[in-house]
């Protein structure tokens, strides 16, 4: 029997002897595709160059990719735990032909590999083509001998032409064509028919392999042209095949699947191994691991949502479990011994995988007793729906995602009202909308600037350049003529100095001239990756295409960018130093102003490390090495040591920056000529941002020398007031809080010999109610804490008794009661506290014995106590 890893290596060695470069699985998070929540197809790492943007040194490749299908479009999550074949996370085996062979080549080599290199029987293997294609037809019928009835023709069985299933596209226009499927015949014991049947639906045939053949380009009236390269992308999942080579029926009995949920099953201390809830908890722990190894970390949006609904799922099946301790990190050793061969990057990063996890588990576990305890009161009422606004409860309250309060519901025969969750979540998502109006401005889709030549960039190496020819202007989204006097727009050039906003570094800004007038620029921004468009204001006569304009960067503000820029990369190569190799950017900022820089790491930066790192970089700029810059192939810039930073999308040809023997990264922005031009570094801030997320903030060159001036005049301004020297301040300041501190306890003694005094008086003169001695009085200048211990002095000293005693400060009146012996059974101090404060805009509450409440201090405080005698009268009758 093949293992996993044996299946996967042998695809991949098949597709290397038929000349297939063998590319390594891009990250889960696409580098080159916005509509794309995560990467959910071998393709997605090729798109640029099915839709010919992008040229590889090859033209055929073969992939095992790792994808995952839960959130946004392509979301399995619902169904992952009820069915045998849905996962959040699979492996995707594909390989591709960009204008190089086409079907007859694609379809010969699924055939040889299924039937000569993986030995499946040929009479179990079925097939289905779009119901137009003749030529896949007669190439599987006469050349690989396939019996026609074992051939199926799919048609438009989607509603609409070439909707079908059999017929792939890439969008609503572009790059389509049909497919063929493979699908393996389980055997006459299970229930199913043939694809195309009315029991197409059943588990005897399963598609195993998908074999595209993107042949036509289509327009948006739905006429489709030839391509004049066509292409083949396929898709085989790792799992399906896996369970058919295995003859198993569920994906979740593979060897891999097994492992995981057997350790599942170990850490959870469960010996039924076919519960659904540890098929669950071992399809979640290779989604969130991967996730987290490819940048994603838990948070409240985006992809970090995703990633922290999928933990909390998997946490929630292992509460029905009864497991009620930590378990779901500890299954990343055993996925690590299963796939951290294949995927190293998972080896690397195992122990930050197991850090995040635990995190998460140890916040959620707090909640997530109380959330199910609140659940059970939701449908306490039988109610079939849950409303809502209990769902929302739910997620807005305890955490809960909607989609596992669902799956809970499911569980128990129960519905969730969707729509009027969404109605409660509307508030929230207006607050997102203000934000995203501006950006909205200047999206502009690739079919908006097609066949514009690409922006040539001058910037490296000046910023300033003459005869830069307008190729182009877009208003909204569109492109325009003309530009009018005082009209904003964004102009594209076919060449130009200015940097556009990219990889954290801000865009440019300053100015494009002619006889014409003047283009102020306000920012630089790219437009499909390739055209550098500038934004801005024009001022003078009418500026149309074909217009030539000098460009002339804002060189001091560029400066200044260049400067923190470099900064940037110095001190992520001291944080990697000084906290560890698992420190990686999540997110930059690098402005004219300050750095901002983003790192993954799981507790606060102490003093003493933010320390070691500002001199670990400044000592990197008084040695004032080179910053040489090379331009190499990609694998020869990772064996040159250069660090890919998570998020960006490189080419074949990158451009890498080496300052010294400190630092070396892909990076394509602006830099200094040698470390020394920066100046001077000094970190401002240090915190957290999300889970498992730090921020600093630091300045450099002058604004870095702005600072160091403005806290000498602050610690300058200390000294004055204290009347000492700069080098005295920290002694007089230490004597000055040890006289404070002394003051301090003295008046502590005070207040405490005052209040004996008062609790004394108190005590000696209570209000006596059927045999229960009743106090209500104010004792100011005692905090929360000093009445506490009064009423417990009190009831120490009465025995009987029912205490209310309140002080004022700043506006505000603390109350705290009690009550003891025979006045337990009939007057509680929950009541005499709701009683008082509800008379002064208050509230409060607590057990029999001692309460605690608050309100607003003023002329009613006074009658309210003295309405505690009456009260308690009419309690102790």
């Amino acid at each position: 029997m093949k293992t996993s890893a044996e299946i996967r290596s042998a695809f991949l060695k098949f597709f290397a002897s038929k000349g297939h470069e063998v590319v390594a699985s891009s990250p889960l998070v696409p580098g080159n595709d916005p509509t794309l929540m995560f990467t959910n197809s071998g393709m997605v790492q090729f798109k640029d160059m099915f839709l010919g943007a992008e040229k590889r040194s090859y033209t055929r490749a073969a992939t095992a990719q790792r994808c995952v299908r839960a959130g946004g479009k392509h979301n399995d999550l619902e169904n992952v735990g009820y069915t045998a074949r849905h996962h959040t996370f699979f492996e995707m085996l594909g390989n591709f032909s960009f204008g190089d062979y086409f079907k007859r080549d694609a379809i010969h080599y699924a055939w040889e590999l299924l039937t000569s290199v993986y030995g499946l029987p040929k009479e179990k293997l079925w097939v289905t083509v779009y119901h137009t294609d003749d030529e896949a037809f007669g190439i599987w019928e006469k050349e690989v001998g396939v019996p026609a009835e074992r051939i199926v023709r799919i048609g438009d069985n989607k509603g609409a032409p070439y909707a079908s299933d059999n017929f792939w596209q890439m969008a609503d226009t572009g790059p389509c064509g049909p497919c063929s499927e493979i699908f393996y015949d389980h055997g006459e014991g299970v229930f199913g028919g043939p694809p195309g049947s009315a029991d197409q639906d059943g588990d005897r045939y399963i598609e195993i392999w998908n074999l595209v053949f993107m042949q036509f380009d289509r327009s948006a009236d739905g006429t489709l042209t030839p391509l004049p390269k066509p292409c083949v992308d396929t898709g085989m999942g790792l799992e399906r095949l896996t369970a058919v080579l295995q003859h198993v029926h569920s994906n979740y009995q593979i060897d891999s699947m097994q492992a995981l949920v057997k350790a599942a099953a170990s850490v959870t201390n469960r010996t039924d191994f076919d519960n659904p809830s540890l098929n669950v908890i071992a399809d979640h722990i290779r989604a969130c691991s991967f996730m987290i190894v490819d940048g994603v970390l838990p948070s409240n949006e985006g992809r970090g949502y995703v990633l922290r609904r999928i933990i909390r799922r998997a946490l929630r099946h292992g509460h029905k479990l009864g497991c009620k301790g930590l378990f779901f990190h500890k299954l990343v050793r055993t996925l690590d011994e299963l796939m951290g061969e294949a995927y190293p990057e998972l080896r690397q990063k195992r122990a930050q995988v197991e850090q995040v996890l635990k995190l998460e588990e140890e916040k959620f576990s707090e909640t997530l007793d109380k959330g199910m305890k609140v659940f059970e009161a939701v449908t306490a009422s039988g109610a079939k729906e849950i409303a809502g606004v209990d769902a929302f409860r739910l997620y807005d309250t305890y955490g809960f995602p909607v989609d596992l309060t669902a799956d809970v519901a499911r569980e128990r025969g129960l519905t969730v009202d969707m729509a009027g969750f969404e109605h409660a979540m509307q508030q929230q998502k207006e607050r997102g909308r203000a934000a995203s109006q501006f950006e909205a401005q200047h999206v502009v889709t690739a079919e908006t600037v097609k066949g514009l030549p690409a922006t040539e960039f001058l910037g490296y190496g000046a910023v300033d350049a003459q005869g830069c020819k307008v190729v182009g202007l877009i208003r909204s989204g569109k492109l325009i003529d003309q530009v009018n006097d005082g009209e904003s727009a964004l102009v594209v050039l076919d060449r130009t100095p200015f940097y556009a906003e990219s990889g954290g570094q801000v865009g440019d800004t300053g100015s494009l001239e002619s006889a014409l007038g003047t283009f102020r620029v306000d920012d630089t921004i790219k437009l499909a990756g390739t055209f550098f468009s500038h934004v801005g204001v024009w001022s003078g006569r009418t500026l149309t295409v074909g217009a030539v304009l000098d460009a002339s960067v804002d060189a001091a503000r560029r400066q200044q960018i260049i400067l923190n820029h470099s900064a940037t990369h110095l001190m992520h190569a001291a944080l990697r130093k000084v906290l560890g190799e698992h420190v990686q950017q999540k997110g930059s900022l690098v402005a004219p102003d300050r750095l901002r820089f983003d790192f993954s790491h799981f507790q606060p930066v102490s003093d003493a490390e933010l320390r070691q790192i500002e001199r670990l970089v400044n000592a990197e700029i008084r040695a004032n090495a080179e910053a040489e810059v090379h331009q190499m192939g990609m694998q020869e810039a990772l064996d040159f040591g250069a660090m890919a930073l998570f998020g960006e999308k490189y080419g074949e040809r990158v451009r890498v920056l080496k300052m010294g023997d400190f630092s070396t990264e892909l990076c394509g922005g602006t830099h200094v000529s040698r470390t020394g031009d920066i100046g001077l570094f000094k970190i401002v801030t240090e915190g957290g941002v999300a889970s498992g997320v730090r921020r600093i903030e630091a300045f450099t060159g002058a604004g870095a020398e702005a600072l160091v001036e403005h806290e000498e005049d602050q610690l300058a301004e200390v000294a004055a007031l204290l009347s000492s020297s700069t080098d005295e301040v920290t002694s007089k300041l230490k004597k000055l809080f040890d006289k404070q501190r002394e003051l301090e306890r003295e008046l502590e003694s005070l207040k405490a010999k005052a209040a004996g005094a008062a609790i004394a008086e108190l005590a000696e003169k209570p209000t006596e109610i059927a045999g229960i001695k009743v106090i209500a009085a104010r004792l100011d200048g005692l905090d929360s804490k000093g009445l506490r211990e009064a009423v417990d002095q009190l009831k120490n000293k009465l025995t009987d008794c029912a205490v209310v005693l309140a002080s004022g400060a700043e506006g505000k009146i603390t109350l705290i009661a009690g009550a003891s012996g025979a006045a337990l059974g009939k007057l509680k101090a929950g009541e005499l506290i709701a009683h008082v404060a509800g008379q002064i805009n208050g509230k409060g509450g607590g057990r029999p014995d001692m309460a605690q409440g608050g309100g607003e201090d003023g002329p009613n405080v006074a009658s309210a106590l003295a309405s505690v005698a009456t009260f308690a009268q009419s309690k102790l009758g």
